[in-house]
């Protein structure tokens, strides 16, 4: 049977493995999808292991893997190969065995996530936090038109991968602490808050002081869905910003892993996202 699975640690809480059951399910693909606990120690063992047992066809990849991963794979492409950071793996059959190519689904995740809200262009966005989930935000937000981009980092000393990588891409960097933000993070069209759980509860705190008097549009995606709605996303939504829910974007990232571990390109159908969207509660966005 073919196979594949979610890594990273802790790994219980993901949703990719009902994400991509439900989707093989109504594809009618036998596939095999499970989820390993791996610690960055255990990754390399668990890569030698998926090159000798047959059947594997791909790993989806998250925290704190994402760039662990990268110097074990035979090659990255694209979006991978331009952030240093994967969360896809795919294992493509070759004469001399098993080959691990390194992909990024996280940005179209993110594009996909404003744009079926309505936003396909945005201006004056600001990512919340400077990890791996920010590089891809980069991308994403440059993708949809963004010339300048403003972190808000809870430690101003570790955002220089994630403000090198907007300055190769072309957008005017600014990064600003984390405490105090709440002013800068109003006035954005965009926001992606790419911190863990409860990570910008400060910050939803101070929203709440923020005069909501400009009547423009605000959307904010928040990676953090458990538990939903957090902090930072009812404070947004109560001054009356929409909130794009963190499902979301595992759905349409999850999507384009399908894709890449089947070579099923009717994996993007409105009818596979909506069981994917209802397996995990997510919001559906019916064409």
């Amino acid at each position: 049977m073919a196979r594949a699975a979610v890594l990273g640690h802790p790994i219980g809480h993901s949703k990719s493995p009902a994400l991509h059951r439900a989707a093989y399910r109504v594809l009618g693909i036998d596939m095999e999808y499970g989820a390993f606990d791996l610690t960055e120690d255990q990754l390399p063992a668990f890569a030698a292991r998926v090159r000798r047992e047959p059947g594997w066809r791909g790993l989806s990849v998250t925290m704190p893997l994402k760039a662990a991963f990268v110097p074990l794979v035979d090659r990255v492409e694209g979006l991978a190969a331009e952030l240093g950071v994967l969360n896809t793996v795919v294992v493509e059959d070759s004469a001399a065995g098993p080959v691990l190519v390194g992909h990024n689904t996280d940005v179209l995740g993110i594009t996909e996530s404003f744009r079926h809200a309505g936003l396909d262009a945005v201006s004056d966005p600001v990512v919340v936090g400077a990890g791996n989930t920010a590089l891809a935000s980069v991308a994403a937000l440059a993708r949809l038109g963004a010339r300048r981009v403003e972190f808000l980092a809870r430690d101003a000393s570790r955002a220089g991968e994630a403000a090198a990588l907007a300055a190769r891409l072309g957008l005017q960097v600014a990064v600003s602490p984390l405490e105090g933000g709440a002013a800068r993070l109003a006035a954005a069209d965009a926001v992606v808050s790419t911190l863990p759980p409860r990570a910008a509860d400060g910050l939803a705190a101070e929203l709440t002081a923020v005069p909501t008097d400009d009547g423009a549009a605000h959307v904010l995606l928040d990676v953090a869905y458990d538990p939903w709605p957090s902090r930072l996303a009812a404070a947004w939504q109560a001054r009356g910003g929409l909130v794009l829910h963190g499902l979301e974007m595992l759905v349409y990232q999850a999507v384009e892993q399908i894709v890449l571990f089947t070579g099923r390109e009717d994996a993007r159908s409105q009818a596979v996202i909506d069981v994917m969207c209802a397996s995990v509660g997510a919001p559906q966005h019916t064409a």
